[in-house]
Parts: structure tokens; sequence; C-alpha cells
């Protein structure tokens, strides 16, 4: 039996799509598929970005739901903070869009 795909709701496809329009996060969920889970200095080494500005791409990334952290121990006692992706499919079609626009928050008043 094919597994059905569970589209995005709404606001959820927003911030996916908003998270995956940069080209440096596209770098960033490339990096982290092809070499696996790594932790952020040394993913900012191999993308060629500053730590810091890293760090803002995947909190955006996250607050998405496109990458996971979690915070570990070297052996050396030094707290690393590692990164993967997460499981995530958007399916872009009318229909599906049509569909989201059903979930989405109402506006806010300007």
């Amino acid at each position: 039996m094919k597994e059905k795909i569970k589209l995005p709701q709404g606001d959820r496809l927003l911030a996916m799509l908003a998270a995956l329009a940069n080209p440096h996060r596209l770098r960033i969920i490339a990096a982290l598929e092809t070499g696996g889970r790594n932790y952020v200095s040394q993913l900012a080494r191999e993308i060629g970005l500053s730590r810091p500005l890293l760090h803002l791409h995947l909190q955006k990334l996250e607050e998405a739901g496109l990458v996971t952290s979690t915070l570990e121990l070297s052996s050396d006692g030094k707290a690393l903070k590692f990164f993967d992706v997460a499981e995530f499919g958007v399916l872009l079609a009318p229909a599906a869009i049509v569909e989201a626009v059903k979930t989405l928050n109402p506006p806010e008043e300007e």
C-alpha cells in the first residue's frame, strides 16, 4: 500500500517556503542531507558561513520544522549542538494550496 503524503497546514507551509527561499538555507539542508548530521562549527567551515550567520539560518530552518537539533557533550566536555535534516515534503500543486489556504490563521490588521 502506498503511503499518503501528509501535506503541511497553511501557516506551516508558509514558514517552510519562507525558510527555503534562501540559497544559504538550501545549501545547509543539502550539506546535512548528503553529509549527515553535523555540529555548528564544522558545518560553518563546510558551507563557508560565519557561525553567527549559520546560527541565524539554522534557527529559521528549525522553526519551520526542516531541521532538528540536539545538544551533546564531546569527550573533552565541550557542548556541541548537532543539526540534522527533518523528514519533510512539500507538494506545490494548486489543489494543495487550496487546502492549505483553508487552514491559514487570519491575517493581522495593519
